[in-house]
């Protein structure tokens, strides 16, 4: 089975759904390679708002611990992304985030 990335084990999800097809058609691949696409985009995101609103609340930015992880995290989904869709643009807006 596909190593997936920094994660430890395969989620559950995987081998069932690689248990019940021997192969993905074309369709299928672009269709999981747009939703995790799609997914990673939506996280990155989510990271954004987080650290927007912090800033608000705290009328500061955040920890500098905060910002160091969310880094990590942006990167790990970045990595994702560019696994299924490389040249999106999307490292380019996330460099405008930071």
């Amino acid at each position: 089975m596909k190593n997936l990335g920094p994660f430890r084990y395969d989620p559950p999800w995987l081998f069932f759904c690689a248990s019940n097809h021997s192969t993905m058609d074309p369709e299928e691949k672009a269709m999981f390679a747009d939703l995790i696409w799609l997914n990673a985009v939506i996280a990155t995101e989510l990271i954004q708002i987080t650290e927007n609103t912090s800033a608000i609340l705290r009328k500061e930015p955040p920890p500098q611990s905060c910002l160091d992880e969310h880094r990590t995290l942006r990167n790990v989904a970045l990595t994702i992304a560019e696994r299924y869709r490389p040249g999106t643009g999307l490292k380019e807006h996330l460099v405008g985030h930071q």
